[in-house]
């Protein structure tokens, strides 16, 4: 979709989702938790000024798609990887000025990037504690990573899907992730979707107002 079209229809987005907004309406604890203290967390983390230092001076070596996502997003995926503090973090789609982000909030963690299959290299028993998929222009690409990565995750396992509602075939790829056997709850935010693979908790989706 192109971003000049998403960016018209956020305000849209936004009355649609209205009443799914900072939890209400939610009764897990587990997942009004997750809402409130790190999809809506406004806290400023000390790193965000460095890492906004960051970007800057590595823009102009990556050229235009380096910062194609939102502030807002980025920082969404500091917290949630700050959250999780995963062992190994998978960043499949194209390069962009989240990497920073993902690599900040758990400094001790590997870090395997991947633009195209052919540069997912994954050890052997060595499961993705998460796995940021951002490419919706390549369906295809998204789900095959996605069944690749889901047959190595644990109960802490965490998976962030970006664009799930823009095109037709990404709202189809995310009902499929939805109905995976590994998948316990998720979360729609529109812009992306968020999927837990901790079994223990009854199998849930919810929407979240997130906005851009």
């Amino acid at each position: 979709m192109n971003p000049l079209l998403l960016r018209l229809l956020h305000p849209f987005v936004w009355l649609l989702r209205f009443r799914h907004r900072r939890g209400y309406g939610v009764h897990s604890p587990f997942a009004f938790n997750f809402i409130t203290d790190v999809v809506y967390q406004r806290l400023p983390y000390y790193k965000y000024r460095e890492l906004a230092l960051q970007e800057r001076a590595q823009a102009s070596a990556w050229g235009g798609n380096w910062g194609y996502e939102s502030r807002k997003v980025k920082r969404l995926l500091f917290r949630i990887v700050n959250y999780c503090q995963p062992g190994l973090i998978v960043d499949a789609g194209r390069l962009a000025a989240s990497a920073l982000y993902l690599k900040t909030a758990r400094a001790g963690a590997d870090y395997t990037p991947a633009a195209d299959l052919s540069e997912l290299f994954l050890e052997p028993d060595v499961p993705v504690g998460f796995l940021y998929l951002h490419d919706y222009r390549r369906p295809e690409f998204v789900e095959e990573v996605f069944r690749l990565c889901a047959e190595r995750t644990t109960g802490q396992s965490v998976f962030v899907v970006e664009g799930i509602g823009y095109t037709r075939a990404m709202r189809r790829l995310w009902r499929r992730m939805q109905q995976h056997g590994r998948v316990g709850v998720t979360f729609d935010l529109y812009d992306l979707g968020i999927l837990f693979f901790d079994r223990t908790k009854n199998k849930q989706h919810y929407v979240v107002n997130f906005g851009l």
